[in-house]
Protein backbone atom coordinates (compact mmCIF):
# COMPACT_ATOMS: atom_id res chain seq x y z
CA UNK A 1 0.00 0.00 0.00
CA UNK A 2 0.89 3.53 -0.41
CA UNK A 3 -1.24 6.68 1.05
CA UNK A 4 1.21 9.25 -1.11
CA UNK A 5 -0.77 11.14 -3.73
CA UNK A 6 -1.39 10.31 -7.54
CA UNK A 7 -0.17 13.83 -9.40
CA UNK A 8 -2.26 14.64 -12.07
CA UNK A 9 -1.64 17.72 -14.90
CA UNK A 10 -3.26 19.43 -17.75
CA UNK A 11 -2.77 23.06 -19.44
CA UNK A 12 -5.79 24.21 -18.19
CA UNK A 13 -9.34 22.61 -16.80
CA UNK A 14 -9.68 19.73 -18.97
CA UNK A 15 -7.85 17.09 -17.19
CA UNK A 16 -10.46 17.86 -14.29
CA UNK A 17 -12.14 15.34 -17.00
CA UNK A 18 -9.63 12.70 -16.08
CA UNK A 19 -9.39 13.61 -12.12
CA UNK A 20 -13.53 12.90 -12.13
CA UNK A 21 -12.52 9.23 -13.84
CA UNK A 22 -9.64 8.59 -11.78
CA UNK A 23 -12.07 9.67 -8.41
CA UNK A 24 -14.91 6.79 -9.88
CA UNK A 25 -12.63 4.71 -10.64
CA UNK A 26 -10.13 4.58 -7.24
CA UNK A 27 -12.58 6.43 -4.88
CA UNK A 28 -9.58 5.87 -2.11
CA UNK A 29 -6.89 7.82 -3.27
CA UNK A 30 -5.66 11.34 -2.84
CA UNK A 31 -5.70 13.32 -6.02
CA UNK A 32 -3.12 16.47 -6.45
CA UNK A 33 -4.37 18.24 -9.50
CA UNK A 34 -2.13 21.31 -11.39
CA UNK A 35 -4.02 22.99 -14.11
CA UNK A 36 -1.88 25.22 -16.05
CA UNK A 37 -4.34 28.04 -16.53
CA UNK A 38 -1.78 30.85 -16.72
CA UNK A 39 -0.14 29.06 -19.79
CA UNK A 40 -2.87 27.57 -21.73
CA UNK A 41 -3.26 26.63 -24.32
CA UNK A 42 -0.24 23.89 -24.53
CA UNK A 43 -1.67 23.21 -28.15
CA UNK A 44 -0.56 26.07 -30.36
CA UNK A 45 2.86 26.65 -28.70
CA UNK A 46 6.53 24.71 -30.03
CA UNK A 47 7.49 21.79 -29.50
CA UNK A 48 10.74 22.73 -26.92
CA UNK A 49 8.07 25.43 -25.23
CA UNK A 50 5.78 22.10 -24.78
CA UNK A 51 8.70 20.06 -23.33
CA UNK A 52 9.44 23.22 -21.17
CA UNK A 53 6.64 23.94 -19.63
CA UNK A 54 6.14 19.73 -19.18
CA UNK A 55 9.30 20.01 -16.94
CA UNK A 56 8.02 22.77 -14.93
CA UNK A 57 4.37 20.72 -13.99
CA UNK A 58 6.08 17.57 -13.15
CA UNK A 59 9.07 19.47 -11.14
CA UNK A 60 6.23 20.93 -8.86
CA UNK A 61 3.84 17.52 -8.45
CA UNK A 62 7.15 15.62 -7.51
CA UNK A 63 7.42 18.63 -4.98
CA UNK A 64 4.21 17.61 -3.23
CA UNK A 65 5.62 13.81 -3.04
CA UNK A 66 3.45 12.28 -5.55
CA UNK A 67 3.83 8.38 -6.34
CA UNK A 68 2.15 8.48 -9.58
CA UNK A 69 2.43 11.20 -12.76
CA UNK A 70 -0.54 11.54 -14.80
CA UNK A 71 -0.44 13.60 -18.38
CA UNK A 72 -3.96 14.11 -18.46
CA UNK A 73 -3.16 15.94 -21.87
CA UNK A 74 -3.04 14.84 -24.98
CA UNK A 75 -0.38 17.59 -26.20
CA UNK A 76 2.13 16.59 -23.56
CA UNK A 77 1.28 12.98 -24.05
CA UNK A 78 2.08 13.52 -27.82
CA UNK A 79 5.07 16.06 -27.52
CA UNK A 80 6.82 15.36 -23.99
CA UNK A 81 5.85 11.98 -22.81
CA UNK A 82 9.62 11.26 -22.79
CA UNK A 83 9.75 13.78 -19.72
CA UNK A 84 7.23 11.57 -17.63
CA UNK A 85 9.31 8.44 -18.62
CA UNK A 86 12.91 10.31 -17.43
CA UNK A 87 11.27 10.24 -13.70
CA UNK A 88 11.59 7.06 -12.44
CA UNK A 89 8.29 6.43 -11.04
CA UNK A 90 4.95 5.12 -12.47
CA UNK A 91 3.45 7.06 -14.68
CA UNK A 92 0.46 7.66 -17.80
CA UNK A 93 0.12 9.70 -20.72
CA UNK A 94 -3.70 9.33 -22.37
CA UNK A 95 -2.06 8.12 -25.77
CA UNK A 96 -1.72 4.02 -25.03
CA UNK A 97 -5.01 3.32 -23.47
CA UNK A 98 -6.89 5.78 -25.77
CA UNK A 99 -5.53 3.98 -28.91
CA UNK A 100 -6.38 0.53 -27.67
CA UNK A 101 -10.19 1.74 -26.60
CA UNK A 102 -10.88 2.90 -30.21
CA UNK A 103 -8.84 -0.35 -31.90
CA UNK A 104 -11.57 -2.25 -29.72
CA UNK A 105 -14.52 -0.13 -30.35
CA UNK A 106 -14.01 0.30 -34.43
CA UNK A 107 -15.98 -2.15 -36.32
CA UNK A 108 -14.37 -1.04 -39.88
CA UNK A 109 -11.30 0.22 -39.26
CA UNK A 110 -11.73 3.66 -40.12
CA UNK A 111 -11.06 5.99 -36.65
CA UNK A 112 -11.13 9.43 -36.62
CA UNK A 113 -8.64 11.26 -33.93
CA UNK A 114 -9.45 14.99 -32.89
CA UNK A 115 -6.87 17.14 -30.86
CA UNK A 116 -4.99 20.69 -30.80
CA UNK A 117 -3.10 21.20 -33.05
CA UNK A 118 0.40 20.17 -31.75
CA UNK A 119 -0.99 16.78 -31.25
CA UNK A 120 -2.44 16.64 -34.69
CA UNK A 121 0.86 17.63 -36.15
CA UNK A 122 2.76 15.17 -33.84
CA UNK A 123 1.07 12.16 -35.77
CA UNK A 124 1.48 10.14 -32.64
CA UNK A 125 -2.38 9.12 -32.72
CA UNK A 126 -1.42 7.86 -36.09
CA UNK A 127 1.38 6.39 -35.60
CA UNK A 128 0.21 4.26 -32.57
CA UNK A 129 -2.88 3.11 -34.18
CA UNK A 130 -0.98 1.86 -37.34
CA UNK A 131 1.46 0.33 -35.31
CA UNK A 132 -1.19 -2.00 -32.94
CA UNK A 133 -3.43 -2.50 -36.36
CA UNK A 134 -1.32 -2.03 -39.91
CA UNK A 135 -4.19 -1.91 -42.22
CA UNK A 136 -6.33 0.71 -40.10
CA UNK A 137 -7.52 3.71 -41.46
CA UNK A 138 -6.97 6.80 -39.76
CA UNK A 139 -8.28 10.59 -40.34
CA UNK A 140 -7.01 13.32 -38.27
CA UNK A 141 -8.28 16.51 -37.59
CA UNK A 142 -7.08 19.70 -35.81
CA UNK A 143 -9.68 21.61 -33.40
CA UNK A 144 -7.72 24.51 -32.31
CA UNK A 145 -11.29 26.48 -31.58
CA UNK A 146 -12.09 24.07 -29.02
CA UNK A 147 -9.60 24.16 -26.06
CA UNK A 148 -10.28 28.40 -25.66
CA UNK A 149 -14.39 27.65 -26.33
CA UNK A 150 -14.10 25.03 -23.32
CA UNK A 151 -11.73 27.30 -20.72
CA UNK A 152 -14.32 30.21 -21.75
CA UNK A 153 -17.19 28.20 -20.49
CA UNK A 154 -18.99 27.67 -24.13
CA UNK A 155 -19.94 24.59 -23.62
CA UNK A 156 -21.96 21.67 -25.54
CA UNK A 157 -24.94 23.55 -25.80
CA UNK A 158 -23.35 27.05 -27.02
CA UNK A 159 -23.93 27.43 -30.67
CA UNK A 160 -20.14 28.76 -31.50
CA UNK A 161 -19.16 25.39 -29.50
CA UNK A 162 -22.20 24.08 -32.32
CA UNK A 163 -20.75 25.87 -35.31
CA UNK A 164 -16.82 24.98 -34.54
CA UNK A 165 -17.96 21.35 -34.14
CA UNK A 166 -19.56 20.91 -37.54
CA UNK A 167 -16.60 22.39 -39.16
CA UNK A 168 -13.94 20.15 -37.44
CA UNK A 169 -16.17 17.38 -37.41
CA UNK A 170 -17.44 17.55 -41.18
CA UNK A 171 -15.03 15.56 -42.99
CA UNK A 172 -14.65 13.09 -40.93
CA UNK A 173 -18.58 12.10 -40.68
CA UNK A 174 -18.14 11.73 -44.69
CA UNK A 175 -14.87 9.66 -44.36
CA UNK A 176 -17.16 7.15 -42.57
CA UNK A 177 -15.47 6.55 -39.53
CA UNK A 178 -17.18 4.84 -36.58
CA UNK A 179 -14.86 5.61 -34.32
CA UNK A 180 -13.77 8.87 -32.62
CA UNK A 181 -11.21 9.49 -30.42
CA UNK A 182 -11.39 12.64 -28.47
CA UNK A 183 -7.64 13.14 -28.19
CA UNK A 184 -7.68 16.02 -25.67
CA UNK A 185 -9.23 15.69 -22.18
CA UNK A 186 -10.88 18.94 -22.56
CA UNK A 187 -13.61 17.53 -25.19
CA UNK A 188 -15.42 15.68 -23.45
CA UNK A 189 -17.22 18.45 -21.84
CA UNK A 190 -18.76 19.54 -24.81
CA UNK A 191 -19.17 15.76 -26.07
CA UNK A 192 -22.63 16.50 -26.75
CA UNK A 193 -22.06 18.97 -29.87
CA UNK A 194 -18.76 16.49 -30.97
CA UNK A 195 -21.49 13.52 -31.05
CA UNK A 196 -23.70 15.68 -33.15
CA UNK A 197 -21.27 16.77 -35.92
CA UNK A 198 -19.27 13.65 -36.00
CA UNK A 199 -22.64 11.92 -37.11
CA UNK A 200 -25.40 8.59 -35.75
CA UNK A 201 -23.10 5.47 -35.05
CA UNK A 202 -19.73 6.68 -33.95
CA UNK A 203 -18.15 5.34 -30.86
CA UNK A 204 -16.60 8.67 -29.17
CA UNK A 205 -13.55 7.54 -27.10
CA UNK A 206 -12.65 9.76 -23.86
CA UNK A 207 -8.98 9.83 -23.26
CA UNK A 208 -9.48 10.81 -19.47
CA UNK A 209 -11.78 8.05 -18.87
CA UNK A 210 -9.05 5.24 -20.65
CA UNK A 211 -6.28 6.72 -18.96
CA UNK A 212 -7.71 6.78 -15.72
CA UNK A 213 -8.41 2.81 -16.29
CA UNK A 214 -4.90 2.33 -17.24
CA UNK A 215 -4.10 4.30 -14.22
CA UNK A 216 -6.10 1.89 -11.65
CA UNK A 217 -4.97 -0.68 -12.98
CA UNK A 218 -0.83 0.22 -12.80
CA UNK A 219 -1.04 0.74 -9.97
CA UNK A 220 -3.46 -2.07 -8.55
CA UNK A 221 -0.43 -4.17 -10.26
CA UNK A 222 2.34 -3.02 -8.46
CA UNK A 223 0.59 -2.87 -4.76
CA UNK A 224 0.60 0.98 -4.89
CA UNK A 225 -3.37 1.54 -4.12
CA UNK A 226 -3.98 3.51 -0.55
CA UNK A 227 -4.72 1.72 2.49
CA UNK A 228 -8.50 0.01 2.47
CA UNK A 229 -11.20 2.50 4.23
CA UNK A 230 -9.56 5.81 3.28
CA UNK A 231 -11.72 8.67 1.24
CA UNK A 232 -10.29 10.49 -1.09
CA UNK A 233 -9.15 13.72 -1.22
CA UNK A 234 -8.45 16.12 -3.78
CA UNK A 235 -6.18 19.18 -4.10
CA UNK A 236 -5.97 22.01 -6.86
CA UNK A 237 -3.17 24.02 -7.87
CA UNK A 238 -3.81 26.67 -10.56
CA UNK A 239 -0.76 29.45 -12.37
CA UNK A 240 -3.16 31.79 -12.81
CA UNK A 241 -6.74 32.99 -10.74
CA UNK A 242 -7.78 30.96 -8.35
CA UNK A 243 -11.62 32.67 -9.06
CA UNK A 244 -11.65 31.86 -12.63
CA UNK A 245 -10.62 28.18 -12.24
CA UNK A 246 -12.96 27.66 -8.78
CA UNK A 247 -16.21 29.05 -11.03
CA UNK A 248 -15.73 26.43 -13.45
CA UNK A 249 -14.37 23.07 -12.35
CA UNK A 250 -17.64 21.58 -10.45
CA UNK A 251 -19.12 21.61 -14.49
CA UNK A 252 -15.83 18.89 -15.18
CA UNK A 253 -15.64 17.37 -11.55
CA UNK A 254 -19.99 16.59 -11.91
CA UNK A 255 -20.46 18.93 -8.56
CA UNK A 256 -20.96 22.23 -7.03
CA UNK A 257 -18.91 21.40 -3.96
CA UNK A 258 -16.01 24.21 -1.88
CA UNK A 259 -12.55 23.20 -3.81
CA UNK A 260 -9.47 23.46 -2.06
CA UNK A 261 -7.72 25.39 -4.45
CA UNK A 262 -4.35 27.10 -4.38
CA UNK A 263 -1.99 29.57 -6.73
CA UNK A 264 1.89 28.16 -7.62
CA UNK A 265 4.06 30.61 -9.35
CA UNK A 266 4.95 27.55 -11.76
CA UNK A 267 8.04 29.77 -13.13
CA UNK A 268 9.79 28.96 -9.39
CA UNK A 269 9.98 25.42 -10.99
CA UNK A 270 13.02 24.48 -13.10
CA UNK A 271 12.62 23.73 -16.46
CA UNK A 272 15.43 21.25 -16.96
Amino acid sequence: MDDRAIGVFDSGVGGLTAVKELRAQMPGEDIVYFGDTGRVPYGSRSRATIVKYTRQDVAFLRSRGVKMLIAACGTVSSVAAHVLEEQGMPFAVVLRPTVEAALAATRNRRVGVIGTAATIRSGSYRRELERLSPGVQVFEQSCPLFVPLVESGCLGGDEITALAAERYLSPLRRAGIDTLILGCTHYPVIREAIGRAAGPGVTLIDSGRETARYAARLLGGLGLLHAPGHRGTCRFFVSDHIEDFSSVAGIYLGGAAALDVEYVDIDRFPAE
